[in-house]
């Protein structure tokens, strides 16, 4: 935080302006101007970070004298804090990462409190009082400003429009039609004539063919029905189904600008609309009375998430409703296995690493987790672990995730362990002897506590925090925030296929790892470490704010590239043809690339020994 001299005001402005705010209103004279006298005045320019979310733990509290102070969630403001208002304190007391970064808007005047002064103060029953009703008032005003997820209710008809239309000739026989339909998996198909559009389904074959009579060998027109009701692709899905109760049918063909058909919507798709919102599947995975049936509700995750890419949410949006609907069936899994193996007998930590940990979760991830349970001497305990550990990684990997090919699993011993064990090999990582203890450390590093009532973060995030002081750590970080190289040409070009994730990807997560680490910022996701890194070095480095824009970028593309895959029936992964893509994604990806590769250019190599 920077500093500007200026006139400090006497100490008796300072008590008076204390004493008229809680928790100070309780306090005697003389224990007020002890408080009054321990402040450091401190003139802070608008636009600078006080506190960073997710950064080093505070050691003040601070009382905004005059200016104002933003306070900001994930970079949405949750509060504005004036004259005589407070903050700081959550972090103070409990001496881990502040949960919001605290900006002024205005230069600003604040007054800082030592740790000392500050914990005596709280520690009183009004300071008490005030800080239970404070953290009360935060808490709903975070509520507040979550970004709600869409309703996919309210998405246009053509995130459900699965594929291209089937069309048939006039001339084609009713066999033919039906054959046609079994063969693509269609509830209907469309008859192209000179002069209009039809359409047959299979209740036309149903109650024309099978009932009526109607010979298969008849043309398709023979059983068609034409004029078609048709809807256009802005409709929404609400307005599609009072469209298709008033016309009685079961089908509508969706129609872009230029007339032309995209797909047909079918009754069956508005149907499952509910089951298939973020909120309804997450209810679905968490009820669910067996593992049958959570891994039936999982199944539907592939059509939310290409409801989601669909209705034009962003990347980061769209892989925290992934992370979240796996956090559910983890914790449901968790949940199954201990009713059948009996109560834990010691508390536990269900941990989550990797792009899980980093709410980076995509449908190409692989599992990445591990468990710490209490101490303990009874050898039967890890014993009880490994059985839970192995019932829940075999159910997750039956929900569409498949097993780390690296063994990063809470069943393996390595990854399943006592927290003290954890703490040293934490402790160990910094080190930093060798590259494989490096590759452990990112992987590691990257956690997050799924589940169970053993609390890790404050000893974990404690050893990672001392990253700034390992030198050779933090040289092992840097060799691997290089180890990869996008796959330009000598001219910067693209040429043939790119994995998307190791090439552009995995690049931009290792150096934000790195400049979050050699500052001692402890967040979790890429882009908050990027933009905590930011907050603490002010607007002159440019380095972070590219490197968001290009993880965002490509992460979108990425995305995109897997729903594309799943709308037609293939499943995801991360290589892309990069000749298919449009001429204008072609040149943001290349220009994108060319970004990561500058960066690494230009990584800040610490001082000290190099692997």
């Amino acid at each position: 935080m920077s500093e500007r001299l200026f006139d400090v005001e006497p100490l008796d402005e300072r008590v008076r302006f204390l004493a008229l705010l809680e928790p100070f209103t309780g306090l005697d004279p003389a224990e007020l101007e002890h408080v009054a006298a321990s402040v450091e005045e401190r003139l802070v320019p608008a636009g600078e970070a006080v506190l960073v979310e997710s950064g080093l733990p505070g050691t003040t509290l601070f009382v905004v004298h005059e200016g104002t102070v933003e306070l900001l969630h994930k970079q949405s403001v949750v509060a504005i804090l004036t004259s005589g208002e407070i903050f700081g304190h959550p972090a103070l007391l409990t001496g881990l990462a502040p949960e919001f970064t605290a900006r002024t808007r205005t230069d600003s005047t604040i007054y800082c409190i030592p740790k000392d002064v500050a914990v005596e103060l709280l520690s009183r029953p009004e300071g008490v009082k005030w800080v239970a009703g404070n953290l009360r008032e935060r808490l709903l005003q975070a509520a507040r400003t979550m970004r709600a997820l869409p309703d996919v209710r309210a998405l246009p008809v053509t995130s459900m429009v699965r594929s291209t239309p089937l069309f048939c000739s006039p001339d084609t026989t009713i066999r033919a039609a039906a054959e046609m339909m079994i063969a693509e998996g269609r509830s209907a198909i469309l008859v192209q004539t000179p002069d209009e559009l039809g359409i047959v389904t299979d209740v036309d074959l149903r109650d024309k063919v099978v009932v009526g009579g109607v010979p298969r060998d008849a043309a398709i027109t023979e059983i068609m029905s034409s004029p078609v009701h048709t809807i256009g692709a802005e409709t929404l899905a609400p307005e599609a189904s009072i469209a298709m109760m008033a016309s009685g049918v079961n089908h509508l063909p969706v129609l872009d600008a230029d007339g032309s058909v995209m797909g047909i919507l079918s009754a069956s798709s508005l149907m499952t609309l509910e089951a298939r919102s973020p909120f309804a599947l997450r209810r679905a995975l968490q009820s669910a009375h067996n593992e049958e049936e959570l891994f039936a509700a999982a199944a539907d995750v592939p059509k939310l998430f290409v409801d989601l890419m669909g209705a034009h949410l962003d990347a980061p949006s769209v892989t925290r409703v992934l992370t979240l609907l796996s956090d559910s069936m983890t914790a449901r899994l968790l949940e199954l296995s201990i009713e059948r193996h009996g109560e834990p007998p010691v508390p536990y930590a269900w941990l989550a690493f990797g792009s899980c940990a980093r709410s980076e979760l995509t449908l190409a991830s692989d599992q990445d987790n591990g468990l710490a349970y209490a101490d303990t001497d009874d050898p039967s305990v890890g014993d009880y672990f490994r059985r839970v550990a192995e019932d829940v990684n075999a159910g997750i990997t039956r929900c569409g995730f498949a097993a780390d090919p690296h063994g990063v699993l809470a069943r393996t011993p390595q990854w399943r362990m006592s927290l003290s064990a954890w703490c040293r090999v934490f402790a160990d990582c910094l080190e930093g002897k060798d590259l494989e203890r490096m590759a452990r450390a990112s992987v590691a590093f990257d956690y997050r506590q799924v589940a169970g009532e053993l609390h890790v973060d404050l000893a974990l995030t404690d050893i990672m925090r001392e990253a700034p002081e390992h030198k050779r750590f933090l040289s092992g970080l840097a060799q691997l925030g290089s180890r990869f190289r996008p796959p330009l040409s000598f001219w910067g070009r693209l040429d043939g296929s790119l994995d998307i994730k190791k090439s552009g990807l995995v690049p931009i997560q290792n150096l934000a790892r790195y400049y979050a680490f050699a500052r001692g910022i402890t967040a979790s996701t890429t882009l908050e470490r990027l933009v905590a890194v930011d907050e603490a070095e002010g607007p002159v480095q440019k380095t972070e704010q590219t490197l968001r824009e290009a993880f965002t970028s490509m992460s979108h593309l990425q995305l995109r590239h897997h729903a594309n895959r799943l709308r037609n029936g293939r499943p995801p992964d991360n290589l892309i043809d990069t000749q298919t893509l449009r001429p204008l994604t072609r040149v943001g990806l290349q220009e994108a690339l060319r970004e990561v590769a500058a960066a690494q250019k230009r990584f800040p190599w610490p001082s000290g020994l190099r692997l």
